[in-house]
């Protein structure tokens, strides 16, 4: 049994809630939130704090889970981690690279403690079960690679909460809001990326900051293709599409099931992951098979978890790509 915190009780917190809640060896031992109106979003009982410093000397929990905006999940689990916590992340792991290196450096520092950066998506069962097809070499090696987020934002999105349409607090739109997870898929399955060409615009007329469409082709080290595309203009959120070509067969990720395509036309059931029920659905319902995890890897201390030093690289081709788009040309990735 362990003990957890939460800090920020915004949208993606009821995720990480029910994570907690539903694993009978997880125990919520407290929330925190600067607006004491949330205090409803956790169980009655629940010790609630607006000083998330105060929270962990009195609480002393075993983990902390960080639901923060961007900006704020390196500083913050710097200073949790230097008080003698573990802490469960949730994605982006930093706005930049220099910051993403900042937090691997902070990892290997502190041994001692246990970060997880939450990019559950490597947990779906449908993903497991292509990387497990990719490493077996059965296929043949990687020829190519397609990855589509097809997702909708509406301008309240943004007003809502204005920092998401800044550069200085999101550290971008559609790709470290809502895409990141794919574009983190495609190099896992894929492999090194070697380099990228891309296109970053804004296609609504919202007066946000931050990109909402994007489309790359990726050079990967193996000589395979990519194609990455991600909007928030779509007309509603579809399923994330990710395809991967190898020498001797083809597979398709859509709407929680992984299929290999045939040339005739044929399509083969391989494997299917549960289905996140309710408006949130594109999240993915594999928040909780991480955060379970992480919390045997706590208990037992394993390694077994998705580390920082293991996130670093999505954020490193998120800033190619931006630099990319900007200099209007193919770049080595950073």
């Amino acid at each position: 049994m362990i003990r957890s915190a939460i800090i920020g009780l915004g949208d993606i917190s009821f995720i990480h809630l029910d994570g907690i809640l539903t694993d009978p060896e997880n125990q919520l031992a407290a929330a925190c939130d600067l607006d004491e109106g949330l205090r409803s979003r956790v169980p009655e009982g629940t010790p609630f704090y607006t000083d998330y410093r105060q929270m962990v000397q009195e609480i002393k929990p075993d983990v902390v889970h960080v639901c923060l905006p961007h900006y704020l999940h390196y500083p913050v689990t710097k200073e949790l981690v230097e008080m003698g916590v573990d802490v469960f992340c949730e994605k982006p792991v930093a706005l930049n690279v220099a910051q993403a290196e900042a937090f691997a450096a902070l990892e290997a520092a502190h041994p001692e403690r246990k970060i997880c950066i939450c990019l559950q998506n490597r947990m779906n069962e449908t993903t497991e079960a292509l990387k497990a097809i990719v490493d077996s070499g059965e296929y043949g090696a990687v020829v190519g690679v397609r990855g589509i987020v097809p997702w909708h934002r509406a301008k309240e999105y943004y007003s809502l909460k204005p920092w998401r349409g800044t550069w200085e607090y999101a550290g971008g739109g559609s790709m470290i809001n809502q895409s990141l997870h794919t574009l983190d898929l495609m190099y896992y399955l894929g492999g090194p990326v070697r380099r990228i060409h891309a296109l970053v615009g804004q296609l609504n007329d919202y007066g946000v900051e931050v990109e909402g469409d994007v489309v790359a082709r990726m050079e990967y080290a193996s000589g395979a293709k990519g194609l990455f595309f991600a909007t928030n203009n779509n007309y509603t959120n579809e399923s994330v599409q990710l395809r991967v070509a190898m020498e001797k067969g083809v597979f398709h990720i859509e709407d929680n099931t992984l299929w290999r395509l045939y040339p005739d036309g044929r399509r083969e059931v391989l494997a299917e992951a549960p289905r996140l029920e309710g408006i949130k659905f594109y999240y993915g319902a594999s928040h909780s098979r991480l955060i379970q995890r992480f919390r045997k890897a706590v208990e037992t201390g394993s390694d077994d978890y998705i580390h920082v030093r293991d996130a670093v690289m999505v954020i490193r081709l998120m800033e190619t790509i931006f630099r990319s788009a900007k200099e209007d040309t193919l770049l080595d990735v950073l």
